[in-house]
């Protein structure tokens, strides 16, 4: 115990931010800012490919479809050797391991969150859009005003869940030097040469603790939203045997 407070101590700061200011900025931080950036980028795009996978036009639907089970049917690690060698081919220049790696993150995880927000919305009852077909509203306002925002908040838990996966995933730009948590450790484990245990043992708790923080947060988003859920079926209920007896 003592070795581990003694590590953390003495490299609290490559651990937390890599070799910046004298160096690329890495560590937790790093891992965060990789992790922040790839859902914002990766939530949009999943969200149009959410539409287009139930859209009723077959040119948008099939080759969506077929997108998404090809990138959730193979590992992450051939995607990030794909993106580290592919996209310098095809815009004509080298990029570095924090752009390869937000590059992978995108795409892949789209693939993940395009099937949560899906699944959000072919859960709601079908009653939903037939009353707003009803009210005269198309296809498109249908679900830009009624669909998605439903869809969106009952899928809340879900998306967070994905945002966990993606941290966890960061640890693997190691194999192409970028210089996260899982890197940083691995260089304080070079100074030290004698302790692994207790180094990797430091990155394993703090992995456990952001990850645990976050699963806390998804529990209480499932918990409220079902709550709300069951508040909004109790009053259906109560209001279904008033207008019977009217």
């Amino acid at each position: 115990m003592f070795d581990l407070i003694l590590i953390v101590r003495n490299n609290w700061e490559l651990f937390l931010i890599g070799q910046y200011p004298n160096g690329p900025l890495g560590g937790l931080v790093c891992t965060l800012i990789l992790s922040v950036t790839a859902l914002a980028i990766a939530f949009p795009v999943s969200l149009l490919m959410a539409v287009g996978r139930i859209s009723p036009f077959r040119f948008i639907r099939y080759p969506i479809t077929l997108w998404v089970y090809i990138l959730r049917g193979v590992p992450l690690i051939m995607v990030i050797f794909w993106t580290y060698f592919l996209v310098p081919l095809l815009i004509g220049s080298n990029i570095g391991a924090f752009t390869t790696m937000l590059c992978t993150l995108v795409v892949y995880q789209s693939a993940y969150l395009c099937e949560v927000i899906r699944g959000g919305i072919q859960a709601l009852p079908p009653g939903q859009i037939e009353a707003a077909r009803a009210l005269g509203l198309g296809y498109f306002r249908t679900t830009l005003y009624v669909i998605l925002p439903q869809a969106l908040y009952n899928s809340l838990p879900s998306i967070v869940s994905q945002f966990i996966a993606i941290i966890k995933e960061t640890t693997l730009g190691y194999i192409i030097n970028l210089q996260e948590m899982t890197f940083a450790a691995n260089q304080v484990n070079n100074q030290l040469l004698t302790k692994p245990f207790q180094v990797f043992a430091i990155l394993a708790v703090t992995y456990y603790l952001l990850c645990y923080g976050l699963t806390q947060v998804t529990n209480r988003l499932e918990r409220r939203i079902e709550r709300k859920r069951r508040g909004t079926g109790d009053a259906a209920a109560a209001y279904a045997p008033a207008t019977r007896e009217q």
